[in-house]
């Protein structure tokens, strides 16, 4: 999963809210086609929040079925651990890879709290779990120790970027225990995550312009700094601008942007709305000068 872009695709609506799965399904086949690492349906930016377990049960096995075997397929699960148990098995049912467990809702709880969850979750499905840190789920060293432990458990998806905590965590986990940069917009700390040693980001950009995640993840793996840099300071850090005027933007946004695109995904359920026009005048421009920025030619022999 670190040698592209992990792929955390839309779920498509109807202008009534109802679920389009084949509009989402095409939707996904065109993510699918631009070679991500692996793809994660009905997670955060996907609306799992507002999916029952019918509409979840669907979403996940279209993505099985429009994936073939070709990728990894890690579908989202949450809420309280027996809530996330039930959507655990309908994915597996649907033939899901793994599964990321998405912070759980509401209530804060103490290290062996948190470490329970992981744990009743882990008995209650046979796929791998990858757990989700951020909000009120914080792992500490110990904590990670534990989960780690589980013959289930393969990995920690961050969302705290707090480097300092990460690196212990890295630290404490035995060797090949994976850790994924789950920041908002994650290319904004990719580099400062790979210095701790976590390279592998989940991309929200790839929901709506591949070619600008791809473009990124290139010149970040291969040492092009300077183009790492035109692209932060022409696309990512003002996209990041009106992403943060918004609650719910982090998803709402990202919505409009595939619109603006042509793609087929429809609305945001309540509670989120969509971009108010000025929001998505600005959205079109940054748009307009990321793609712009793309089609120019990469550095030959980038600097390291």
């Amino acid at each position: 999963m670190a040698r592209g872009v992990l792929s955390f695709p839309l779920t498509g609506f109807r202008a009534d809210g109802s679920l389009d799965l084949d509009a989402y399904r095409e939707y996904v086949a065109a993510q699918m086609a631009t070679g991500p690492g692996a793809v994660f349906p009905a997670c955060g930016t996907g609306e799992f929040f507002s999916l029952d377990e019918d509409e979840y049960r669907q979403v996940v096995t279209a993505t099985v079925e429009e994936s073939a075997g070709r990728l990894p397929v890690v579908a989202g699960i949450g809420y309280g651990w027996a809530q996330a148990a039930r959507f655990a098995r309908i994915a597996e049912e649907a033939g899901a890879d793994a599964l990321l467990v998405l912070p759980h809702y509401l209530v804060s709880g103490p290290q062996s709290g948190l470490v329970a969850q992981v744990e009743r979750i882990a008995a209650l499905t046979r796929l791998p779990l990858i757990v989700y840190q951020r909000d009120q789920v914080a792992f500490s060293a110990e904590s990670v120790k534990a989960i780690a432990a589980l013959p289930t458990v393969i990995g920690l998806k961050d969302g705290h970027s707090d480097l300092d905590r990460l690196q212990r965590l890295t630290l404490a986990a035995p060797d090949g225990f994976l850790f994924f940069n789950g920041a908002a917009t994650a290319e904004i700390q990719a580099r400062a995550y790979a210095a701790v040693g976590v390279p592998a980001y989940s991309s929200a950009v790839h929901a709506f312009a591949p070619e600008i995640a791809d473009a990124f993840f290139t010149a970040l793996r291969d040492g092009d700094h300077p183009r790492v840099d035109r692209l932060l300071r022409a696309f990512y850090l003002p996209f990041v601008e009106i992403r943060d005027r918004v609650p719910g933007y982090g998803v709402s946004l990202v919505k409009a942007a595939a619109r603006l695109r042509g793609r087929p995904v429809g609305p945001v359920r309540a509670p989120l709305a969509d971009p108010a026009p000025a929001d998505l005048a600005d959205l079109e421009r940054v748009l307009a000068a990321g793609l712009d920025l793309v089609r120019e030619p990469a550095a030959s022999g980038a600097a390291r």
